[in-house]
Protein backbone atom coordinates (compact mmCIF):
# COMPACT_ATOMS: atom_id res chain seq x y z
CA UNK A 1 0.00 0.00 0.00
CA UNK A 2 1.56 3.26 -0.95
CA UNK A 3 2.36 5.53 1.55
CA UNK A 4 1.03 8.53 0.09
CA UNK A 5 -2.44 7.33 0.64
CA UNK A 6 -4.36 8.69 3.66
CA UNK A 7 -5.36 7.15 6.88
CA UNK A 8 -8.86 6.61 7.59
CA UNK A 9 -10.47 5.90 11.03
CA UNK A 10 -13.56 4.30 11.44
CA UNK A 11 -15.76 3.70 14.52
CA UNK A 12 -18.09 0.65 14.92
CA UNK A 13 -21.05 1.68 17.65
CA UNK A 14 -24.08 0.13 19.06
CA UNK A 15 -25.78 0.62 22.87
CA UNK A 16 -23.47 -1.89 24.84
CA UNK A 17 -20.35 -2.06 22.63
CA UNK A 18 -20.23 -5.78 23.62
CA UNK A 19 -22.46 -7.72 20.33
CA UNK A 20 -22.75 -5.59 17.38
CA UNK A 21 -20.37 -3.11 17.04
CA UNK A 22 -16.98 -5.97 18.26
CA UNK A 23 -19.08 -8.21 15.72
CA UNK A 24 -18.64 -5.42 13.05
CA UNK A 25 -15.12 -4.40 14.27
CA UNK A 26 -13.90 -7.77 13.83
CA UNK A 27 -15.56 -8.56 10.77
CA UNK A 28 -14.05 -4.97 9.06
CA UNK A 29 -10.49 -5.82 10.00
CA UNK A 30 -10.29 -8.81 9.10
CA UNK A 31 -11.90 -7.81 5.42
CA UNK A 32 -9.66 -4.96 5.05
CA UNK A 33 -6.53 -7.32 5.94
CA UNK A 34 -7.58 -9.33 3.32
CA UNK A 35 -8.15 -6.82 0.89
CA UNK A 36 -4.82 -5.11 1.10
CA UNK A 37 -6.07 -1.99 3.13
CA UNK A 38 -5.91 -2.63 6.75
CA UNK A 39 -2.78 -0.35 6.80
CA UNK A 40 -4.78 2.71 6.30
CA UNK A 41 -7.85 1.68 7.88
CA UNK A 42 -8.05 2.01 11.72
CA UNK A 43 -10.95 0.43 12.99
CA UNK A 44 -12.28 0.89 16.94
CA UNK A 45 -15.41 0.16 18.39
CA UNK A 46 -17.52 1.48 21.11
CA UNK A 47 -20.88 2.02 22.71
CA UNK A 48 -23.42 4.81 22.87
CA UNK A 49 -23.58 3.31 27.30
CA UNK A 50 -21.29 2.33 29.48
CA UNK A 51 -22.71 -0.37 31.20
CA UNK A 52 -20.10 -2.77 30.17
CA UNK A 53 -16.91 -0.15 29.79
CA UNK A 54 -13.52 -2.14 30.56
CA UNK A 55 -15.94 -6.08 29.82
CA UNK A 56 -14.70 -8.31 27.03
CA UNK A 57 -17.28 -9.00 23.92
CA UNK A 58 -20.23 -10.89 25.56
CA UNK A 59 -19.62 -15.06 25.49
CA UNK A 60 -22.06 -15.32 22.39
CA UNK A 61 -20.38 -12.94 20.20
CA UNK A 62 -16.84 -14.71 21.03
CA UNK A 63 -18.32 -18.03 19.90
CA UNK A 64 -20.31 -16.54 16.79
CA UNK A 65 -17.22 -15.17 15.30
CA UNK A 66 -15.18 -17.77 16.55
CA UNK A 67 -17.46 -20.24 14.34
CA UNK A 68 -17.11 -17.85 11.22
CA UNK A 69 -13.06 -17.76 11.53
CA UNK A 70 -12.81 -14.64 13.40
CA UNK A 71 -11.32 -13.73 17.21
CA UNK A 72 -13.09 -11.44 19.36
CA UNK A 73 -11.10 -12.20 22.82
CA UNK A 74 -8.66 -8.85 22.18
CA UNK A 75 -12.25 -6.96 22.73
CA UNK A 76 -12.15 -4.24 25.64
CA UNK A 77 -15.81 -2.49 25.71
CA UNK A 78 -15.82 1.42 26.10
CA UNK A 79 -18.67 4.23 25.28
CA UNK A 80 -18.04 6.44 22.38
CA UNK A 81 -17.12 10.27 23.57
CA UNK A 82 -18.18 13.58 22.01
CA UNK A 83 -14.43 14.62 21.28
CA UNK A 84 -13.88 11.32 19.69
CA UNK A 85 -15.30 12.61 16.70
CA UNK A 86 -12.60 14.57 15.57
CA UNK A 87 -10.55 11.36 15.41
CA UNK A 88 -12.72 9.29 13.50
CA UNK A 89 -13.22 10.23 10.08
CA UNK A 90 -16.21 7.61 9.87
CA UNK A 91 -18.78 6.37 12.55
CA UNK A 92 -21.00 3.51 11.76
CA UNK A 93 -24.10 3.21 13.95
CA UNK A 94 -26.20 -0.59 14.27
CA UNK A 95 -29.44 1.18 14.48
CA UNK A 96 -31.86 3.96 14.54
CA UNK A 97 -31.45 4.47 17.90
CA UNK A 98 -27.39 4.42 18.03
CA UNK A 99 -27.92 6.99 15.12
CA UNK A 100 -30.07 9.09 17.11
CA UNK A 101 -27.62 9.61 20.22
CA UNK A 102 -25.05 10.14 18.05
CA UNK A 103 -26.77 12.92 16.36
CA UNK A 104 -27.37 14.40 19.81
CA UNK A 105 -23.81 14.58 20.62
CA UNK A 106 -22.32 15.74 17.61
CA UNK A 107 -21.38 19.31 17.62
CA UNK A 108 -22.66 20.32 14.01
CA UNK A 109 -23.62 19.40 10.93
CA UNK A 110 -20.60 18.78 9.29
CA UNK A 111 -19.59 16.09 12.37
CA UNK A 112 -23.45 14.52 11.90
CA UNK A 113 -22.36 13.59 8.41
CA UNK A 114 -19.67 11.62 9.75
CA UNK A 115 -22.35 8.87 11.47
CA UNK A 116 -23.92 6.20 9.10
CA UNK A 117 -25.75 3.15 9.14
CA UNK A 118 -23.77 0.21 8.39
CA UNK A 119 -26.25 -1.55 6.99
CA UNK A 120 -26.49 1.29 4.48
CA UNK A 121 -23.88 -0.17 2.85
CA UNK A 122 -25.32 -3.34 1.93
CA UNK A 123 -27.04 -3.10 -1.43
CA UNK A 124 -30.21 -5.18 -0.78
CA UNK A 125 -30.67 -3.83 3.09
CA UNK A 126 -30.84 -0.04 1.44
CA UNK A 127 -33.20 -1.79 -1.28
CA UNK A 128 -35.35 -2.97 1.49
CA UNK A 129 -35.38 0.10 3.41
CA UNK A 130 -33.93 -2.00 6.57
CA UNK A 131 -30.76 -0.26 7.91
CA UNK A 132 -31.24 -1.59 11.40
CA UNK A 133 -28.60 -4.48 12.66
CA UNK A 134 -31.09 -5.98 15.79
CA UNK A 135 -29.55 -5.80 19.45
CA UNK A 136 -28.89 -10.00 19.47
CA UNK A 137 -28.41 -9.41 23.39
CA UNK A 138 -31.94 -11.03 24.54
CA UNK A 139 -31.75 -13.90 21.47
CA UNK A 140 -30.64 -16.60 21.04
CA UNK A 141 -27.71 -18.49 19.36
CA UNK A 142 -29.50 -17.63 15.50
CA UNK A 143 -29.78 -14.10 16.50
CA UNK A 144 -26.46 -13.66 16.76
CA UNK A 145 -25.77 -16.09 13.73
CA UNK A 146 -27.72 -13.46 11.75
CA UNK A 147 -25.70 -10.26 13.31
CA UNK A 148 -22.63 -12.15 11.57
CA UNK A 149 -24.75 -12.39 8.42
CA UNK A 150 -25.94 -8.93 7.81
CA UNK A 151 -22.68 -7.06 9.05
CA UNK A 152 -20.85 -9.53 6.64
CA UNK A 153 -22.79 -8.24 3.99
CA UNK A 154 -22.26 -4.74 4.50
CA UNK A 155 -19.10 -4.74 5.50
CA UNK A 156 -18.46 -5.92 2.08
CA UNK A 157 -19.96 -2.93 0.34
CA UNK A 158 -18.36 -1.03 3.05
CA UNK A 159 -14.60 -2.37 2.13
CA UNK A 160 -15.62 -2.10 -1.77
CA UNK A 161 -16.20 1.79 -0.97
CA UNK A 162 -12.93 2.21 0.92
CA UNK A 163 -11.38 1.32 -1.69
CA UNK A 164 -13.01 3.54 -4.24
CA UNK A 165 -12.54 6.68 -1.95
CA UNK A 166 -9.14 5.58 -1.63
CA UNK A 167 -8.57 4.45 -5.83
CA UNK A 168 -6.73 1.63 -4.76
CA UNK A 169 -7.72 -1.28 -7.34
CA UNK A 170 -8.95 -4.59 -5.95
CA UNK A 171 -6.51 -7.17 -4.92
CA UNK A 172 -7.60 -11.05 -5.18
CA UNK A 173 -8.34 -11.48 -1.35
CA UNK A 174 -6.09 -14.02 0.40
CA UNK A 175 -7.75 -16.78 2.04
CA UNK A 176 -10.93 -17.75 2.56
CA UNK A 177 -12.87 -17.43 6.20
CA UNK A 178 -16.42 -18.08 7.64
CA UNK A 179 -18.89 -17.80 4.80
CA UNK A 180 -18.11 -15.12 2.63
Amino acid sequence: MSDSLPHLRLCMVCAGNICRSPIAAVVLRDHLERAGLADVVTVDSAGTGNWHAGQPADPRTVAVLHRHGYDGTAHRAQQFQPDWFDTYDLVLVMDRDNFADLHRLAPDEETRAKIQMLRAYDPEALADGELDVPDPYLGDDQSFEDVVDMVEKAVSGLVDAIRDDLGVKAEPEGGERGRH
